[in-house]
């Protein structure tokens, strides 16, 4: 039974990510969607929940792309249509970047 933990309003986001995670080597992602508390993405590899690390991709706020980079932590991990869909929490977001995420998700 899957319960939503989500607790904020998401909006999709198709961009191209970077994700590393602890003591690994960079990966290349695709966000799906965003929102205030953190962002899906879908990885080649599965991620352990509970993982940390750093994910970075441009958000596009007001036409003017902005390089996100936050540390993360794996929510949960599932296999779906070959790939692997990963949610992941923002920790510690800082100022600039939580203002930009919020001036997206308006």
């Amino acid at each position: 039974m899957a319960i939503e933990q989500r607790q904020s309003a998401r909006k999709i986001l198709k961009v191209r990510a970077v994700l590393a995670m602890e003591g690994q080597a960079p990966v290349q992602g695709r966000t799906s969607d965003i929102g205030a508390n953190g962002v899906s993405i879908t990885v080649p590899h599965p991620l352990q929940p509970g993982q940390t690390g750093q994910v970075g991709f441009d958000l596009l706020v007001d036409g003017t792309p902005f390089p996100l980079h936050a540390r993360i932590k794996v929510m949960y991990c599932i296999f779906s249509n070959g790939e692997f869909k990963a949610g992941l929490q923002f920790m510690n977001l800082d100022l600039a970047a939580m203002s930009q995420v919020s001036r997206f998700l308006r």
